[in-house]
């Protein structure tokens, strides 16, 4: 015994001079590197805390994603769908080398089992607009045409050709790309892409000779030559090459000017349905108008109407506004709406059957003094009514705005922005207006911890709103991403602290509601790689999904059975073993987002009535609160804690 107990002591004290050793040594290292060795503490501490119960129930968690890498892409646009998978755009995903090959991408991507697959995408839909039809189908218009072409990066002079046929007799004619057109100086210009010419119109009078008036139609046209010998300064008639005869009377182009300025980007007439069943793109009819950076807003007839954009020679559209028919899968010109908006303004359907509200906030184009101000747009009449009170108001670019809890409310906020263009300034401003006041108007609400451009607002099925991402400056620069993340409350017009993302989300990026009461955040885009701005960054690609405060409360609402389909003014009965408890209901449209930009998104509260075994619930009669379309259904019990929604239609 003697012999092991000297043994014990002498390991003991072997293990002692280590401990003792190993104790110096990361007291060496401490003194040289203290900052980092606190760094790495506090971190695991801060890890730690982030996992309790007690700071899940009071800020939630991020969880971070990684698709596989064949199935990787730059989410532009992102929608939940009715079979709660969720579509994810890129196109070309602002990629000149996946545009120069053709090379345009679509991810329908599956939450539940975090499963995808890529479908054919017909087109380059990068930087379109998208609306759900009543359908459930969702409608994505426009895209890119061409990409835009820097100051010093133009080597050929360019410009727009108004391209007339004075012939009224015979059938439209198409040119091919390019198509050369000679100027009266001899310089030469190609078509960048197909056009064609219907035959001019004539009108026969009783007395006189015929009225004849020239068709037209618009090309983008680039010097044959290299540098300043294909530059004019002067309008000028243009005869189109290869033509002979009357021909080459009948059919001449315009042009006011060929230069070597920057080229912004050009839109596409295209539109398209996307079917959630087939997961498959169908095409319908072309706009008049070539949309790059539209608006498509749905209206209470099942329509939607097109704002906004740069058409098909990179100029912003003046105010040539169209509506879209889900049944004749036609677009209709409506020279009775026209109203300039800069690119993707915000604009809400109100309550009032023909009016919409533009919340200010927008993305992108158009100069700072024109179609910047809030109000509400009477589609009847035509009308605009300003909206005053906004604070900060030459900084709603690129800002965030939302209904404030539920449609019936009818109040908007509007959540940071930017100034115009590539400004580094940017405000943590949440301005709040009620349109059903007698004269709405903006007043203060809390603010931001920090400037914010590009804000994602979410609304969830408890009616408080996640307000998460962004940046203080333009597309991130100098490292100034927002890894922060606030909840605002309706009811007392307050923000709590949500826990923090890990990853910074700003330019091109979406946040979206799934059925299952999380968000799900994805995209970003920023200029640079590093806070100095030397290196340009990569398109962010990874997944992360927000779980709120109320899926850490407890065990969750169970709704088992209940129809399919909800009429408005009208009851319907869904069955729950927790029925006793049941303290709300709601309806919550699927988001389509982009830019910043999410017009579906709106919840909708229903009257309820508790029964045994059941909760039966109302939808309100007005079309304008409940647009016709796909909602999931959320009941939630009365500490708050939501079910995970059913799918209904309203028909």
């Amino acid at each position: 015994m003697m012999a092991r107990a000297r043994g014990a002591v002498a390991q003991w004290g072997h293990r002692n001079r280590k401990m003792i050793l190993v104790a110096a040594v990361v007291a060496a290292l401490l003194a040289i590197n203290l900052p980092p060795a606190w760094t790495l503490a506090t971190g695991m501490w801060h890890d730690h805390e982030i996992h309790t119960p007690a700071y899940l129930a009071e800020h939630g968690r991020w969880d971070v994603l990684e698709l596989p890498s064949d199935i990787r892409v730059n989410a532009i646009h992102a929608a939940v769908l009715p079979t709660g998978k969720v579509l994810i755009v890129a196109g070309s995903g602002n990629d000149r080398a996946q545009f120069d090959s053709g090379t345009f991408k679509t991810l329908v991507y599956d939450p539940v089992t975090g499963q995808g697959h890529l479908v054919p995408t017909p087109a380059d839909l990068f930087c379109g607009g998208h609306a759900f039809l009543p359908d459930g189908k969702l409608l994505v218009a426009g895209g890119t045409k061409r990409y835009e072409l820097l100051d010093g990066a133009v080597t050929h002079a360019a410009g727009a050709m108004t391209v007339k046929n004075e012939f009224p007799d015979g059938a439209a004619r198409t040119f091919p790309r390019g198509t050369e057109f000679i100027a009266p100086g001899g310089q030469r210009y190609r078509a960048a892409s197909d056009f064609t010419l219907a035959p001019a119109s004539k009108v026969v009078a009783p007395a006189g000779p015929p009225v004849v008036t020239a068709s037209q139609t618009r090309v983008w046209v680039e010097a044959e030559e290299p540098g300043p010998a294909g530059v004019t300064a002067q309008r000028g008639q243009y005869a189109v090459a290869g033509l002979e005869g009357p021909d080459l009377r009948n059919i001449y182009g315009l042009a006011e000017k060929m230069t070597l300025d920057k080229q912004d980007y050009q839109g596409l007439p295209d539109s398209y349905e996307f079917d959630p069943v087939t997961e498959t793109y169908r095409r319908v009819g072309d706009m008049h108008e070539a949309r790059w950076y539209p608006t498509l807003t749905g209206l209470t007839n099942g329509q939607v109407l097109a704002v906004s954009g740069l058409d098909d020679v990179g100029q912003i559209v003046d105010g040539q506004n169209e509506t879209y028919d889900p049944n004749a899968k036609v677009w209709t010109e409506r020279p009775d709406l026209k109203r300039y908006f800069p690119t993707y303004p915000a604009l809400f359907q109100t309550g009032g059957p023909d009016t919409l509200f533009y919340s200010g906030a927008n993305s992108g184009y158009g100069p700072a003094e024109a179609g910047r101000v809030p109000g509400l747009w009477n589609l009847a009449t035509n009308q605009f009514t300003p909206v005053p009170g906004m604070r900060d108001p030459d900084l709603l670019e690129t800002a965030g705005s939302g209904w404030v809890g539920t449609v019936q409310r009818q109040k908007v906020m509007v959540v940071g922005g930017g100034g115009v263009g590539e400004s580094s300034r940017s405000t943590g401003r949440i301005d709040t207006v009620d349109l059903s006041a007698p004269n709405p108007h903006y007043v203060p609400g809390p603010s931001l911890p920090e400037g914010t451009r590009y804000p994602n607002l979410v609304t969830l099925p408890d009616d408080t709103t996640l307000i998460t991402g962004g940046s203080s400056d333009y597309r991130g620069k100098s490292g100034t991403d927002n890894h922060t993340s606030r909840i605002y409350h309706p009811d007392n017009d307050t923000l709590s602290v949500a826990a923090d993302p890990t990853v910074g989300r700003n330019y091109h990026s979406e946040a979206l509601l799934l059925p299952g009461g999380q968000v799900l955040t994805l995209g970003s885009d920023a200029l640079f790689g590093d806070p100095k701005n030397l290196t340009p960054a990569t398109f962010e690609q990874r997944i992360e999904i927000y779980s709120p405060p109320y899926l850490f409360q407890g065990a969750r609402p169970t709704v088992t059975g209940g129809p399919d389909s909800l009429a408005r003014g009208a009851s319907a009965d869904f069955s729950t073993p927790d029925a006793a408890n049941i303290a709300t209901a709601r309806l919550i449209r699927p988001a389509a987002a982009t830019h910043v930009t999410n017009l579906e998104q709106r919840s909708i509260a229903l009257d309820i009535v508790r029964k045994d075994g059941a909760v039966s619930v109302r939808v309100p009669p007005e079309q304008s609160l409940v647009p016709a379309g796909f909602y999931m259904l959320f009941m939630t019990d009365t500490h708050g804690v939501p079910s995970v929604a059913r799918w209904v239609r309203v028909p």
